[in-house]
């Protein structure tokens, strides 16, 4: 058994270093089309899991969900100002689009999208979730009872989510006041954990430690090396592989205000376009980057608690940790534990970004946020190792 684990590990820093071992080759864009081969079974039989589907329902879900993130671009740019946000609605398996008036509606519609009549474009909420995050990077910052904030593009709203208890707090009313004069506010007071970040201290088995002390998770292959979370180590920090070994070092990092870094690597380790699927699922083939709409189905890779999914439950959050706000990041179901900050998000055969943190653990439940790939990409001029 031990023996089974340990090769697990291995595997875990192939998935994060080198291309030679599987005999793949990366590919020279930082996205793919939607997937024309089958998708891995091991993802649909997570879904099964995870999403109570069957697996005739899962296989559908992650076609129509390809469909949908590839005919997003055409939906927007027919919506034009008028756009109002986007999702992926399971029961019809169609991508919806919100708009603000009736010529954007009958645009839409001739993309092959689905559109829905709503009050405010996704500029108006995106302005007033700005406000917000502009506040929390003043030195006052967010007071610690806002946990989160976001653009429900479903309920055409700025939604904060909010200690129990502390709505009418006088430094909460204080903080939201932007969004709720604009009468773009909905309030959700609840008694969930405030979230935390993913990283944990050294254990055997992981897939990397920095500075020999911090465990955390493997994102995605890139050429040179890889990307993972900001939190879990600053540039120069030095990085070991499961065995000790070492792997290279942090070249940047972005945190709070992002949660994002790149770690380069040598010393005999190399890139592969793979996430691990740890003995829970086949392992999955990366073979692009395409955003998946709200809705859409999403699987995680952590080296605590493997391989979880659960669905997109809303994009551009701001998420108010104790260390400070990060902005952009994208809200999921699924769940998360220490030691997996880091580790890769993905729907079907397309990377979606790299596991910050939340509330809650796989035995409950809880929520998890994530860093989208695309963001780190651009902004540190990477390429994503990708299988043809």
């Amino acid at each position: 058994m031990r023996r089974k684990t340990r090769t697990g590990w291995c595997l875990s820093a192939v998935v994060a270093l080198g291309i030679g071992a599987l005999g793949l080759a990366p590919v020279t864009s930082a996205s793919a089309a939607a997937p024309a081969k089958p998708v891995s079974p091991g993802m649909v039989s997570a879904m099964q899991r995870d999403l109570g589907l069957t697996q005739a329902q899962a296989t559908a879900r992650l076609k129509a969900e390809a469909t949908a993130s590839a005919l997003a671009p055409d939906a927007r740019r027919a919506a034009g100002k008028a756009y109002g946000g986007e999702w992926f609605d399971a029961d019809s398996g169609k991508l919806v689009v919100a708009v603000t008036d009736a010529a954007a509606t009958k645009a839409v519609t001739r993309t092959g999208a689905s559109a829905v009549r709503v009050a405010h474009s996704a500029a108006v909420l995106d302005s007033a979730k700005s406000a917000l995050d502009s506040a929390a990077r003043s030195s006052a910052g967010a007071p610690a009872a806002i946990h989160s904030w976001h653009v429900d593009v479903k309920t055409n709203q700025v939604v904060a989510d909010v200690q129990a208890g502390a709505e009418n707090r006088a430094d909460v009313k204080a903080f939201l006041a932007p969004a709720r004069a604009a009468g773009l506010l909905t309030v959700h007071a609840d008694n969930t954990p405030a979230p935390r970040t993913y990283s944990a201290g050294t254990v055997g088995g992981d897939p990397y430690y920095i500075n020999g002390n911090v465990r955390c998770s493997i994102g995605f292959s890139v050429v040179g090396g890889f990307v993972s979370a900001g939190h879990c180590g600053t540039a120069g920090s030095s990085v070991a592989g499961w065995d000790g070994s070492a792997m290279g070092s942090f070249v940047a990092s972005s945190f709070p205000g992002n949660d994002y870094s790149y770690i380069a690597i040598g010393n005999g380790w190399w890139t592969v376009p793979v996430v691990l699927g740890w003995g829970t699922v086949s392992d999955v083939l990366v073979r692009g980057s395409n955003v998946a709409p709200v809705g859409s189905s999403i699987c995680r890779s952590g080296s605590t608690s493997h391989w979880h999914c659960g669905t997109v439950l809303s994009q551009g959050d701001t998420v108010n940790y104790s260390q400070g706000a990060v902005y952009e990041m994208t809200g999921t179901s699924v769940c998360a534990e220490p030691g997996d900050s880091g580790g890769s998000f993905i729907t079907g055969d397309q990377a979606q970004g790299v596991t910050s943190g939340g509330w809650g653990n796989c035995s409950s439940g809880g929520q998890t946020w994530f860093q989208p790939v695309n963001e780190i990409l651009n902004t540190y001029h990477l390429t994503l190792v990708t299988s043809s």
